[in-house]
Parts: C-alpha cells; sequence; structure tokens
C-alpha cells in the first residue's frame, strides 16, 4: 500500500481522457482496508473499530499478527494493512437483515420505507422484547428475512415481532448484542478498549450507534460514513507526497469530518439484556 506503480497505459490514459498519463497507486488495496486507514483514531488511546454496512468487521490495529489457538478458536484474522500494520478482525453479519427485509416490504408489500422512517419506528419500539442471532445461518438468503426472523423467535420461545417496528427494534437490538459478543472476545485476545469508532454507511444510524455504546460500554465515535473512498483517497496523496504517515492520515480524517461521539447509558440494563440474549443464542444452537 502506498506504492507507485507507474503511469497509465497511454492508450488508456487517452481513452479516459487524460492529457497526461495520471500514476497508478496501490492504495490499502481492499475496501475495508481503506476504510480502516480513514479511522480518526487519537494518537495514543486504545482503540477499536466496527466496519458497519451490509456486513460489520470488528477488530483492531495491530503491529503484528496476533495467531494462536484461541484466535482460531474465535474465527479472528490477520489482514496486511498500511505502513506494515495488521487488522486483526472478525467478519459478522450487519445491516443485511435490514436491507432484506426492506425489499420484502417494498417488493411485496408496497411500502418504502425511509431510514429516517425506519430509525424513529425502531425508536419508539417496546425495548428488549425479542432477539435474533444475526449470524445465524437461517438469516444468510432466506426468500422472505422478515419472516425467517419471526420463525427464530417462535423457535426459541420469545414474544414474535409481528409489526415492522418490533421487528426493526429486534434487529438493531440484536446487532449491538452481537458486537458486545465480538468486541468482548476482542477485548480477551488482545487487550483493553476505551474507544469504539465506527466507519462506514452504517454509522450514519445514530440509534444503532447508541445501541451499541449502550451495549459494549464504552465510548462511540461514528464517522466518517465514506471511509473506504476517504481511506483510498488519502493512501495515495501518502504515496505522492502529500501526506507522510499513516498518522497524517487520521490527522487530516479528524478535522475534515464531524466525528459524532455516543456516551454509553443504561449499561446495567444492556448487560441484563445481553445475558438474556446470550440464552437466547444458546437456545438457537441445540
Amino acid at each position: 500500500p502506498g506504492t507507485v506503480l507507474g503511469p497509465m497505459l497511454d492508450n488508456l490514459a487517452g481513452e479516459l481522457g487524460f492529457d497526461i498519463p495520471p500514476s497508478v497507486i496501490a492504495p490499502a488495496t481492499h475496501d475495508t482496508g481503506s476504510a480502516v486507514v480513514a479511522v480518526p483514531a487519537e494518537p495514543g488511546t486504545k482503540w477499536a473499530y466496527l466496519s458497519s454496512g451490509t456486513w460489520s468487521l470488528i477488530g483492531t490495529e495491530v503491529a503484528e499478527p496476533i495467531i494462536n489457538d484461541d484466535v482460531l478458536e474465535a474465527n479472528f484474522t490477520n489482514e496486511g494493512g498500511v505502513e506494515g500494520t495488521y487488522r486483526f478482525l472478525k467478519n459478522i453479519g450487519g445491516l443485511w437483515l435490514l436491507q432484506e427485509s426492506q425489499r420484502i416490504w417494498r417488493e411485496r408489500d408496497g411500502v418504502d420505507l425511509g431510514y429516517g422512517e425506519i430509525v424513529a419506528m425502531a425508536e419508539a419500539a417496546t425495548p428488549f422484547v425479542a432477539w435474533v442471532a444475526t449470524d445465524h445461518p437461517s438469516f444468510n438468503t432466506p426468500d422472505d428475512m422478515p419472516e425467517a426472523i419471526r420463525s427464530y423467535c417462535r423457535e426459541t420461545g420469545q414474544p414474535v415481532p409481528e409489526e415492522r417496528d418490533a421487528l426493526v427494534r429486534c434487529i438493531f437490538e440484536s446487532l449491538a448484542m452481537k458486537y458486545r459478543a465480538v468486541f468482548d472476545a476482542l477485548k480477551s485476545l488482545q487487550g483493553e478498549v476505551d474507544v469504539m469508532h465506527i466507519v462506514g454507511g452504517g454509522s450514519a444510524n445514530m440509534l444503532l450507534n447508541q445501541f451499541t455504546a449502550n451495549a459494549l460500554g464504552v465510548l462511540v465515535k461514528a464517522g466518517p460514513t465514506e471511509a473506504t473512498a476517504i481511506g483510498n483517497l488519502l493512501v495515495q496523496a501518502m504515496a505522492l507526497g502529500d501526506l507522510g504517515s499513516l498518522a497524517d492520515i487520521r490527522d487530516v480524517v479528524r478535522r475534515s469530518f464531524d466525528i459524532v461521539d455516543f456516551a454509553p447509558s443504561d449499561v446495567a440494563a444492556w448487560g441484563d439484556a445481553y445475558s438474556r440474549w446470550q440464552e437466547v443464542v444458546a437456545r438457537a444452537a441445540e
């Protein structure tokens, strides 16, 4: 990453309308890699990241790979990053459950709910009623995601979220619970974390950000939403000498984008709910 590979071929540059062939540069070479570059972490903090979108990736940045039997058992991975760093992370389900539910409501029911409407529905719904394991195999490619969620709740002896607002609340709370489970595993494998940075499109979901802070019990900093594009661009700037280091890149991000803080609240209630979520997940696995 950050290597200038050479100029674009003349014929291709001409086809694309460049008078002078631009440089071809290797960025972080992966969308998550670019997103992690754009995490606006403060120097000296113990931070982790949650790249939030259709899928979620939770991890931290380390100087050396962490490789042992516990890492294997927890299904974490080490991916090469910028400046010789490694992304120590786990890939889990994300807003896929919501996106597929929206698709069903739109295509089958003719109801096209905007993101703001959905967040408002979830916020108004009764909390801590029913949950799912967001990475359960039944949610991989169901024909009807809302019904798959309801079936999971029936089979685990929970109240069934029949209405859309209850179902969306179930999705958001379940994601926060899963984030807590992976966050706890991350800490046990590599050490304490003081701040969770949420980047990517999912970082615009203010309600889920607050749920995540409540479930994890740490400060959450959300933004930027377009972390992948930003990280890609700034690694190219570093390759051309406009920025000197990964630390410089993150300083630019902090000064260029609004980062929203979410302090944890209702931690005891969320801790109790998390214990009950664990029981639900254990029942589904039997």
